[in-house]
């Protein structure tokens, strides 16, 4: 019997199937020699109920692995952060390290540490398991902190289930409020969240929640892998975030990070016990020299134990709803995809594949899917590697969705490259729904990548210096009418053209003028462009509302589209049009910056048709062009419209 692999899906693969197969057998056996006899993945991946700091019903248990050490002491208040044998850990079987204290030895809201000896020296450490951390604001060196309040949270509310098309707002916790320096949890919860939901999306993703040194990170370079940021608050703020959420019928996921983690020693993995290669891998292999980090290895049955605990973690202590994968491609490839255009087929069998993190990853997906079969789960992989979003038993990794990164780029490119009247219309519809056949994809026109300093959002490339001036409603200003026509056109463009679900990072919405620059020397550790001017979008005399409100209609519009299948495409080159019929909605772009056409004639089914949405609405920005009470009858196959310039036009069909 033939091995079931991808390539039963896709026919472009057959040549590769004995690789296919030789690649699904060897994720199989490592998965195996991964869980090493565990009963099942769930049990395997509890490393964070026997390790770190537990309190038990006489005191206190500690454990660490830490093969290498020679000595290990916990330092805290109590031992007046000096090593005492009362306070020394035991070394048991497999490197695990163990303390046993009594109650008065530790209370909630202590700070501790390790003191880590091997043969050649030592330092200290915060605890692999730590499940709270913060940063002192003068040393900028972390303690690790006793969380054990007397009264565990309390939930309030279920998680609502997995939405047909999640329409997800990328968001970051400490630059989510206007003010000048870093918001809270709290803040989230009680400001952003309700905007969030008022404009209609039914997913959150959260930036940079594990733990990490570094602020302008974006939160990529992780220290403490199963910590909450304490940057933004308490661990109970994090769960009240997520629990308030799920009462407004939002999901929560969250960038996770097994891709890598950071160099610092003092408060991450690297050298934890005295080595370079406890959790990765030996020489230049261990180094990301592009992210400055370390580079796990996956092979290892103890890394895979830690990393797969901790997406464990994350779903039971905190609720998370699901995952984005951050760097799947630097994990999948040897030389993690750098500088690669992935044209051929034979990228993804070759001897540059990275099997044992094919297999940490399909057992990571399993394993979250078990926890929660209605989990979210993201791959952000540039690389478009087959299977990656497919589920296990055709051959795949298991994702539920593929982040179409090509996007953002493509509209870069667009911009950069080409005069408004010169767009490859064609080349535009085809790559934006353009995907692998077993997969589904997250569609974005712009995400944080796209907000950064170095880069620009959508917004300033249409509109730049203009922004400055001619924002007011009444300021006539023909750049500034263009931009905000297109940034509704594009944006349409892109989440119409979904193949799953769509993604905005907050406050693209509505235009946000400015990029994001954290704190760092070159601006004089200044917050002021590490938050969001939600005051803008809420005054009525500046045009951000516009974009604002269309982005609203057009979510809950997008909301629907469902059925991947497309009726009626037509591309018209010469005037500057598309068209397509999709979920009983007509879509119809007209892209030319100068002519409008009378009854013009666009294929689509016959019926009687309503408009829906219309990017020339004044509510909008436009120029009301369009009569929205009008009922339109289309009739052997054509829908004669006035199809205005630089408009999106979404009739409804009822039959």
């Amino acid at each position: 019997m033939t091995t079931k692999t991808i390539a039963d899906v896709d026919p472009w693969l057959e040549p590769y199937r004995e690789k296919l197969t030789r690649q699904l057998a060897y994720r199989k056996s490592a998965q195996n020699r991964m869980l090493d006899g565990a009963s099942s993945i769930q049990d395997f991946a509890l490393g964070h109920l026997y390790f770190g700091l537990h309190r038990t019903t006489d005191g206190w248990i500690f454990r660490e692995w830490a093969p290498n050490a020679t000595r290990i002491s916990l330092l805290c208040e109590a031992t007046k952060w000096k090593e005492t044998d009362a306070y020394e850990l035991t070394l048991k079987d497999h490197g695990v390290w163990e303390l046993h204290m009594p109650e008065s030895a530790l209370s909630h809201g202590d700070h501790y540490k390790l003191r880590t000896h091997w043969a050649e020296g030592s330092a200290e450490r915060i605890p692999s398991y730590a499940t709270y951390a913060v940063q002192d604001p003068s040393t900028h060196l972390f303690d690790a902190v006793v969380w054990a309040p007397d009264e565990p949270y309390a939930w309030q509310h279920m998680a609502p289930g997995a939405p047909a098309t999640p329409l997800i707002y990328e968001a970051h916790i400490g630059m989510s409020s206007d003010a000048s320096g870093v918001a809270t949890y709290q803040y989230f919860t009680d400001f952003i969240l309700p905007r969030i939901k008022d404009l209609g999306y039914n997913t959150v993703q959260l930036m940079a929640i594990q733990e990490h040194p570094y602020y302008g990170s974006f939160g990529y370079h992780v220290s403490s892998f199963f910590a909450a940021s304490s940057r933004f608050g308490t661990p109970d703020d994090l769960k009240r975030l997520i629990d308030t959420a799920h009462g407004m019928g939002l999901r929560v996921i969250m960038d996770i990070v097994h891709s890598h983690a950071v160099k610092n020693e003092n408060e991450g993995l690297s050298r934890f016990d005295g080595t370079l290669t406890q959790y990765f891998h030996a020489g230049n292999r261990g180094d990301h020299e592009a992210w400055d980090s370390r580079v796990f290895d996956y092979g290892k049955p103890e890394v895979a134990h830690f990393l797969l605990s901790n997406i464990q973690y994350w779903l039971d202590e905190y609720h998370f709803d699901g995952f984005r994968f951050d760097g799947v491609t630097s994990m999948i490839y040897h030389d993690h995809g750098l500088g690669r255009a992935f044209g051929s087929y034979d990228d993804y069998v070759s001897d540059n594949i990275e099997l044992d993190a094919l297999a940490y990853l399909q057992t990571a997906t399993q394993l979250a899917h078990e926890i929660r079969p209605d989990v979210t789960l993201i791959a952000e992989d540039t690389s478009a590697f087959p299977g990656l979003a497919a589920p296990i038993e055709k051959g795949g990794i298991g994702f539920d969705y593929r982040l179409s990164m090509g996007v953002p780029d493509l509209w870069i490119k667009t911009l950069k490259e080409s005069r408004d009247e010169d767009w490859n219309l064609g080349h535009l519809l085809h790559e934006l729904t353009a995907h692998r056949p077993e997969e589904k994809t997250i569609s974005y026109a712009e995400s944080h990548d796209q907000a950064l300093v170095g880069d620009k959002t959508l917004i300033f490339r249409l509109i730049d210096k203009d922004m400055y001036d001619h924002m007011q409603i009444d300021d006539s200003n023909l750049v500034v009418e263009r931009g905000i026509a297109l940034h509704k056109m594009i944006r349409l463009f892109t989440a119409s053209t979904h193949s799953g679900g769509y993604l905005n990072f907050m406050g693209n919405e509505f235009g946000h003028p400015e990029w994001i620059d954290f704190p760092r020397e070159g601006n004089n550790w200044s917050y002021h462009y590490a938050r969001r001017q939600w005051n803008l979008a809420d005054d009525k005399t500046l045009k951000y509302r516009w974009l604002e409100s269309f982005d609203t209609s057009m979510i809950k519009l997008i909301n629907i589209l469902v059925d991947p299948t497309y009726h009626y495409i037509t591309i018209d080159e010469e005037r500057r049009l598309v068209s397509f019929v999709r979920n009983d909605h007509l879509f119809v772009f007209n892209f030319s910056p100068t002519t409008s056409y009378t009854d013009h004639a666009i294929a689509t089914f016959d019926g009687t048709y309503r408009l829906v949405l219309s990017s020339d609405d004044s509510r909008y920005g436009g120029h009301d062009r369009v009569d929205s009470t009008m009922m339109y009858r289309a009739s052997k196959e054509k829908l004669l419209l006035y199809l205005p310039s630089r408009s999106a036009l979404v009739f409804k069909l009822s039959r």
